[in-house]
Parts: C-alpha cells; sequence; structure tokens
C-alpha cells in the first residue's frame, strides 16, 4: 500500500481507502463489517469513512461496534465523519451547519462510533443560509476541543473553500484541509481544474467517493439493474437514470476493452486511474462483500502499468461523449493528470 499526505498536512492516509456509503446498516451487518474491515486492513487500509447521516446514524454504529470487536490500536487508523443533513427533524437538526447543530452532531457520531474523538470531520454540504464565519468558527472549535484532528469539507466549490480557508488563515483559526468530491471518469472537472488553484494556494487534500461511478464503471449494469445491485436498492431509484445512460453504458464497453488488455477487471482499472491522480489523496472504495474488498485492494498494483499510453487510451474511450468536453477541459494531451502541487509521502 502507498501512503499519501492529505496535502499539505501531516496526515497520511493509504491510498485507497474504504467507506461505508449505502452499505453499512443496509447491506452490510456487524458480523460482514468486521470482515469487511479486516481485509481492508489486511491490505494496508487506514483510513475509513462513514457520515452521520448514512443509514440515518446506524452505519455508524455498524462500524462503531466493528472496531470495538476488531481491538484495533486507535492510533493506528483513521475515522471519519460528516455533517450537514443530520438524522433528526428539528429546525436545527437538518439541512444545517449551524453552530448548534455542528458541536451537537459530532458528539452524537462520538457516541455512535465508540470513538472519543473524530480524525477528519467534514461539512457534507454548502450552507448558503449560515454565516461562513459562523461554520468556519464551530468547525475551528470542534478541533481546539479535540473533538476532531482536522476538518474538511464534501461537495464545496472552489469559490466556497477558497472563502472558508481565507477567513481560518486571517483569523488564525483551524483551516480547511482537505475535500471530498465525486471524482471518477464520467465526472472530472472539478477534481482536475477547478480545484487546481487550491492544492497550490490552500494546499488541500482530496479524498474522493465514488470511484465506480455508482457500480457503473464495474460493467454490471450493461444488461440492465442486477437484482442484487445498489441500483435496485429501496432508496435509490435516483441513481436509474445513470446507471442506464446508453452513452456512457456504450464507453464502459470501450473501457472494458483497455482494461481486457492489461488483464485485470474494469472495476480494477478505474479505482487505479483515479489514485493515478496525484492530487487525490486517497480512493474511497465501498464493498459489501469480503471478496470485492479483496478485488478492489488489488489496484494498487496497476498503478505502475498505468502508463501516458495506457492513459491515453483510457481518454480516448471517452472521446465524443456529451459530458467529454467538460471533463477534459484542459487536461494534458497523453491523458496524464498535472504534477503533484503538494508534497507525496
Amino acid at each position: 500500500m502507498e501512503y499519501r499526505r492529505m496535502g499539505r498536512s501531516g496526515l497520511k492516509l493509504s491510498v485507497l481507502s474504504f467507506g461505508s456509503w449505502v452499505t453499512f446498516g443496509k447491506q452490510v451487518d456487524e458480523d460482514l463489517a468486521v470482515a469487511c474491515l479486516q481485509a481492508a486492513r489486511d491490505a494496508g487500509v487506514n483510513f475509513f469513512d462513514n457520515a452521520e447521516v448514512y443509514a440515518a446514524g446506524q452505519s455508524e454504529r455498524v462500524m462503531g461496534a466493528a472496531f470495538r470487536r476488531l481491538g484495533w490500536r486507535r492510533g493506528s487508523f483513521v475515522v471519519s465523519s460528516k455533517f450537514f443533513w443530520g438524522i433528526n427533524q428539528g429546525p436545527n437538526e437538518k439541512n444545517t451547519l449551524n453552530r448548534k447543530y455542528l458541536l451537537e452532531a459530532i458528539d452524537g457520531s462520538l457516541e455512535r462510533l465508540g470513538l472519543a474523538s473524530l480524525d477528519l470531520a467534514y461539512c457534507h454540504r454548502p450552507d448558503p443560509e449560515t454565516p461562513i464565519d459562523e461554520t468556519v468558527l464551530a468547525m475551528h472549535d470542534l478541533v481546539a476541543r479535540g473533538k476532531a484532528h482536522y476538518w474538511g469539507t464534501s461537495e464545496w466549490s472552489a469559490e466556497q473553500f477558497r472563502e472558508a480557508w481565507d477567513f481560518a488563515d486571517r483569523w488564525r483559526l483551524h483551516r480547511p484541509v482537505v475535500e471530498q468530491p465525486e471524482y471518477h471518469l464520467f465526472h472530472r472537472d472539478r477534481v482536475e481544474n477547478e480545484y487546481a488553484p487550491l492544492y497550490r494556494d490552500c494546499g488541500m487534500g482530496t479524498t474522493i467517493w465514488s470511484p465506480l461511478a455508482s457500480g457503473l464503471l464495474t460493467g454490471k449494469y450493461s444488461d440492465g439493474i442486477p437484482a442484487d445491485s445498489r441500483g435496485a436498492l429501496k432508496g435509490y431509484e435516483w441513481l436509474h437514470k445513470k446507471l442506464t445512460d446508453p452513452e456512457k453504458l456504450a464507453a464502459v464497453k470501450r473501457l472494458a476493452v483497455v482494461a481486457s488488455s492489461l488483464d485485470v477487471p474494469l472495476a480494477q482499472l478505474a479505482i487505479a486511474w483515479c489514485a493515478k491522480n496525484p492530487n487525490v489523496t486517497t480512493v474511497i472504495t465501498g464493498a459489501s462483500r469480503v471478496e470485492q474488498v479483496t478485488q478492489n485492494m488489488k489496484a494498487i498494483d496497476l498503478l505502475p502499468r498505468l502508463t501516458p499510453d495506457v492513459m491515453a487510451r483510457i481518454d480516448a474511450a471517452l472521446v465524443g461523449l456529451r459530458f467529454w468536453r467538460d471533463a477534459s477541459r484542459g487536461a494534458p494531451a497523453r491523458g496524464g493528470f498535472p504534477g503533484p502541487t503538494v508534497s507525496i509521502s
């Protein structure tokens, strides 16, 4: 396993990590969580991602119970949670980043996880109704009080992240150090272009999610939505349009040819492609079976084989799609990525 510094911070994360979105509390019970977490750990994973809203808090409970059974030394692994949507219905308990919510929500997460502190606490989405200074001050206090070691954002625009970072920097507060954006072969522009100044100026790290585009980049949806897949889960009907898009399915078939030429599953190619970007600190993977964890972790072995020629072939498989113009804007001609703007070890 390779470990990268999270932006300009001193925290090191495994380049492949493991998250609980959709699976824990829905498809994965405590026994299976123990097995999946241990499989990830055996592969060198040290970062485990969660969120208050996942399965309405149940995801944190399952992960916390698994941690207790596994008995890992706390300093040996990194845990995150995210706050915005909430799990209750009060006016100050959902869709907010106000001070009251944030300071109370993290206590709930820590109780469910059975931890004294989070390593990373994220603002799960931007809140246009709460002044940015209130949110930044609250997140600063979470870190200052030892309830989290670092804080960051998820799916914030570059402008919003910069505003928060500038305010914290001006008043010598704990600054946001990481962003958690969606990033995969069909969703590239924000990570590769919009955020580029933030890597340079703010030393921002990234813990990217959905490297397989909710499973589309596994190839499993080429003939429809399987009954045992994420797309068939109740409450995830909103994924159907994405998972059955004809243009993307055609691109998946072209990408599968590239994967076949390397004698690897398409999922491993898609995960490795994300990790190839030096501005990606870690790629958050998910799984509902131990076998999936094991297969996903093998993507690390593919990184040295993603030569400029292979990267160019991957890009060529996407050319002509309606989303390609934005996805490839500013991309290097031979399918590479901009060089690292923060140190990596």
